[in-house]
C-alpha cells in the first residue's frame, strides 16, 4: 500500500504538512496526491469511527449471509452491485466457503431488518437463501477498541 494512503487508511485527521514530515515531502506534494487518489477513486471518503453505544445510536446492525446464483456475463459482481445500492446496505462483500456475499446492513429495529430481508433482498432473482446475525455487541471496529477504557490488561503471551 502507498504510504501516504495507509497514513491516512490510519489516522485521516494528519494535516498535509504532518503527512509530508511523515514521508520527507512537502505539504503542496501531499495535497496534489491526496486530490489525485481522491479523483481515481483510491481514497472513497472519509469518516468518523464512533462508539454507537456512546453516541446514543439504538438501531440494529446485521449480517446477512446471501447464497446467490453467479449470472452467466456477470458472475457475482452485477448482483452484489444491486444489492450494495439499498440504502440499508452498509457494506457488501463477496466471500469465500458456505455464502457468497457478507452483507452489513444497518436499521432502527428489527422489524426493518427483517422487512428489508423478505420484501427487498429475498426477492431478488438469483438469490437462493439467506441468514441473518445481529450484532450484539461491538468490541473492535475499523481497528479501534470500542469502550476500551485503557485499563485493560494485555493478554499473556506464553512460549
Amino acid at each position: 500500500m502507498d504510504p501516504l494512503i495507509k497514513l491516512l487508511h490510519n489516522n485521516s485527521k494528519l494535516t498535509p504538512s504532518e503527512l509530508a514530515q511523515q514521508l520527507s515531502t512537502t505539504a503542496a506534494e501531499v495535497e496534489q496526491r491526496i486530490a489525485d487518489a481522491e479523483a481515481d477513486g483510491t481514497i472513497l471518503g472519509y469518516q468518523a469511527v464512533v462508539d454507537r453505544q456512546k453516541a446514543g445510536q439504538r438501531g440494529v446492525r446485521a449480517l446477512i449471509e446471501v447464497r446467490i446464483s453467479p449470472e452467466a456475463d456477470g458472475g457475482f459482481d452485477r448482483m452484489a452491485r444491486r444489492i450494495s445500492r439499498f440504502d440499508q446496505v452498509r457494506d457488501c462483500f463477496l466471500m469465500s466457503g458456505g455464502y457468497d456475499l457478507a452483507v452489513i446492513v444497518e436499521a432502527e429495529d428489527l422489524l426493518e431488518v427483517a422487512t428489508f430481508v423478505s420484501e427487498k433482498l429475498s426477492t431478488i432473482g438469483g438469490v437462493l437463501s439467506t441468514a441473518t446475525r445481529f450484532q450484539l455487541k461491538a468490541y473492535k471496529e475499523s481497528g479501534f477498541n470500542v469502550g476500551a477504557t485503557g485499563d485493560e490488561q494485555r493478554l499473556l503471551v506464553s512460549p
